[in-house]
């Protein structure tokens, strides 16, 4: 009967060992959910310097969240690489025309984020409103795919478009 007990015994000892190195636990689930939910708030703020660089007419900010080899699909065009995508900022958007001093937000409710390793998507809608009449002067929905590189989320493809509803 001891050895029934003590074998019962080192059998729970062992099954708890192996959960606890290396076997399911709820350890590694808790650390795979807060690295999603970190991926997920890096992902969050390539929207939030997106809005910024546009709002402050920023070229330089708005270059940083691209890849070097990013497709922008924008106005029937597809530029790919930096070097397009800046010149079509600065040269085309017209949120950073001169004189266009424009305030652009998203409301929360019309940003989505997914992340899948180090690939995730983005899409959000850009409301650009005129500060001096507060009124809504454009708007157009951006969807991203963004990846991790070299430990920095970045937009690698973009399509934007007409949202349906307006603001």
């Amino acid at each position: 009967m001891r050895t029934l007990l003590a074998g019962c015994a080192l059998a729970g000892v062992v099954a708890a060992l192996a959960t606890g190195c290396g076997g399911t636990s709820s350890a590694s689930t808790a650390d795979a959910t807060m690295q999603k939910e970190a991926n997920l708030y890096e992902i969050d703020q390539i929207e939030a310097k997106f809005h910024k660089a546009t709002s402050t007419q920023n070229l330089n900010l708005m270059m940083s969240l691209f890849a070097p080899g990013a497709v922008f699909n924008v106005d029937q065009q597809a530029l790919t690489g930096k070097a397009q995508i800046r010149h079509w900022f600065a040269t085309e958007n017209k949120a950073f025309k001169p004189g266009n001093h424009w305030v652009s937000d998203t409301p929360s409710y019309k940003l989505r984020a997914t992340v899948n390793g180090d690939k995730g998507t983005l899409y959000f809608e850009c409301h650009y409103i005129d500060p001096k009449t507060h009124e809504v002067v454009a708007w157009v929905g951006v969807d991203h795919d963004v990846q991790k590189i070299n430990g920095k989320w970045l937009i690698v493809n973009s399509v934007a478009s007409k949202p349906e509803l307006s603001p």
